[in-house]
């Protein structure tokens, strides 16, 4: 089977017309799942961090919401962020075994359909990639309408609180937000990894401003370490332990981008490295440097929670700038806030658009033949799926025109749809297929196991947790949860769409490599990968496109991984 790899590479060399798209080491895992290398591999292991890292904004994200942290008390805004991050690392540590292994743009849906067993394969691995793509897209929409309001807020605070933007006003700067995302991710492409430094830094610059001005402007009315670390409180009807795990909600929501450093694997350099490296410094940085946060906003907050809730500025982050700055250092902050909001939400177009391209090459997305070719114009991006997901974005959007409570749906839809599509590929390694997992060049070894199953619980739980009104039960049409109705129309919608019609036609990951530069023992060894031989413009190999068995595609994989 090595020579099967050597084969491999040498096919794949032969199908790449365009130069300088990628390494040969790189090519070779990619020809390994069964894609040709067609976008340009332009990020380093610190870019990929860099791009996870942005996305997830790490104070613009505490910020948009405190008001899942701030109900709990202090307590729930420190120790709720430092458990969850915690949770969240070792999610990491069971995605960063699988992204080591199999880097690929589509990496969710993929390991899904590699592990699954063969009656489950298929259906899973459609409703990962429409949970994920969705997911993605949800995240997009919660970000930019957190900066609507982030924005409107100045201008609330320039005129004194006595103005308040309409839920139309924040629609339009939302649209304007998401359009301008879609302009840049197209027009920006060649230099994307290099921006993922700026954005790391304007973070960083944001963060160390913060933690040393608010203490500053603060210093006569600090709270000390008995109120930061250990007084609760409960401004909804839950009982106070759930009020704490709700707090949860926002670490979740806020570290919920780190499978963005898989959907840029195929423009990652030395991807089975940085994949993996990308997950895990991105989860730490979040973690450590947020919990400094937390620690720094409860010192500094006021002890009237009610009042940061019900602020007239929209913002408790603009009021907790505001009781201890000023005016003008809260416009200023506030401005910052937004920027820095604003690069999360471009970083994530790039993502979401890389996720459902991958997913449009396997022909599972509407018009997949429409959205699927790549724009060489452009600097070998997804243009057109680019603008889909910012076109789709702008519709789920519309929810800023029902209600407050309707538009926040939009930061639980991310959360649900991304732990669901992280969850189902790690549960069906650790189900069905541990036989066939071959550790990449980072992977946790004996712990490895624990650590999946550790990983799986704590995403049900995040699912649950956020479908969950977090006012407090019985809910009225204001406080609803709205969450609980757009996923179940999400998952129900794309498994009732795989049933009645998919199913005749979707056979999972699809090979791209050219037929005519792949010998028949290259065409096995992708077999035992658990590919489905679909061949570009080509049927499955077999009598009528007869579907490879079963059997074939269990079989375990042989290969060697080593370069």
């Amino acid at each position: 089977m090595v020579e099967s790899k050597a084969s491999l590479e040498a096919a794949h060399h032969a199908d790449t017309p365009e130069l300088n798209l990628s390494s040969e080491d790189d090519a070779a895992v990619l020809a390994r799942l069964g894609y040709k290398q067609e976008l340009r591999r332009s990020f380093t292991l610190i870019e990929v961090f860099g791009l996870a890292f942005s996305i997830m904004g790490l104070l613009p994200s505490i910020a948009s919401t405190l008001a899942y942290s701030i109900p709990a008390g202090p307590v729930g805004l420190v120790w709720g962020w430092f458990l969850a991050s915690m949770f969240i690392f070792i999610v990491g540590l069971a995605m960063a075994d699988l992204g080591s292994a199999m880097p690929t743009s589509g990496g969710l849906y993929w390991w899904t359909h590699f592990f699954a067993s063969p009656k489950a394969r298929n259906p899973l691995s459609f409703l990962v990639g429409y949970s994920n793509t969705l997911g993605l897209i949800g995240g997009l929409c919660s970000i930019d309408y957190g900066f609507s309001l982030m924005l409107l807020s100045v201008v609330v605070v320039a005129r004194d609180g006595e103005w308040k933007p309409s839920n139309g006003v924040t629609y339009a700067v939302f649209l304007a937000c998401v359009l301008m995302h879609g302009v840049l991710a197209s027009v920006l492409s060649k230099v994307m990894g290099k921006l993922q430094t700026v954005f790391v830094v304007a973070n960083f610059l944001l963060i160390a401003i913060t933690v040393i001005a608010l203490p500053i402007g603060s210093r006569h009315h600090r709270n000390d370490g008995k109120y930061i670390f250990a007084t609760t409180a409960n401004l909804t009807t839950w009982p106070t332990g759930w009020t704490f795990m709700l707090s949860w909600l926002s670490p979740i929501w806020t570290i919920g981008a780190f499978d963005s450093t898989v959907h840029i694997s195929e423009e990652a350099t030395n991807a089975t490295k940085a994949v993996p490296y990308g997950i895990l410094m991105s989860i730490g940085a979040c973690w450590g440097f947020g919990w400094i946060i937390t620690i720094v906003l409860a010192a500094c907050m006021s002890q009237d929670l009610e009042h940061l809730l019900t602020t007239p500025f929209g913002q408790p982050m603009a009021q907790i700038y505001y009781d201890s700055l000023g005016k003008k250092a809260t416009i200023a902050l506030m401005l910052l806030l937004a920027f820095t909001q604003f690069l999360m939400g471009l970083s994530i177009t790039v993502a979401a658009s890389r996720q459902s391209w991958a997913f449009s090459r396997d022909g599972a997305l509407p018009f997949s033949s429409f959205f699927r070719p790549i724009s060489k114009r452009f600097g070998y991006i997804p243009l057109r799926t680019t603008w889909g997901c910012v076109i789709l974005a702008a519709i789920l959007g519309l929810l800023c025109l029902i209600a407050p409570a309707a538009a926040q749906a939009l930061f639980s839809l991310a959360v649900a749809g991304n732990n669901l599509s992280w969850g189902v590929p790690i549960a069906c390694r650790v189900i069905w297929g541990q036989h066939k997992f071959k550790p990449g060049p980072f992977y946790t070894g004996k712990l490895s196991i624990p650590i999946a199953w550790t990983a799986i619980i704590f995403l049900i739980f995040g699912i649950v947790l956020s479908m969950m009104p977090v006012g407090g039960p019985n809910p009225d049409a204001d406080t609803m949860n709205y969450t609980v109705v757009i996923n179940s129309a999400v998952w129900g919608g794309s498994l009732a769409y795989y049933y009645i019609d998919a199913r005749k036609w979707f056979t999972g990951p699809r090979i791209t490599l050219d037929e005519s530069t792949l010998t028949e023992e290259q065409k096995e060894a992708l077999r035992e990968e658990g590919l489905d031989v679909t061949l570009e413009g080509k049927t499955p190999e077999g009598t009528d496109g007869e579907k490879l068995d079963d059997v074939t595609q269990e079989r375990e994989v042989s290969k060697d991984l080593k370069s």
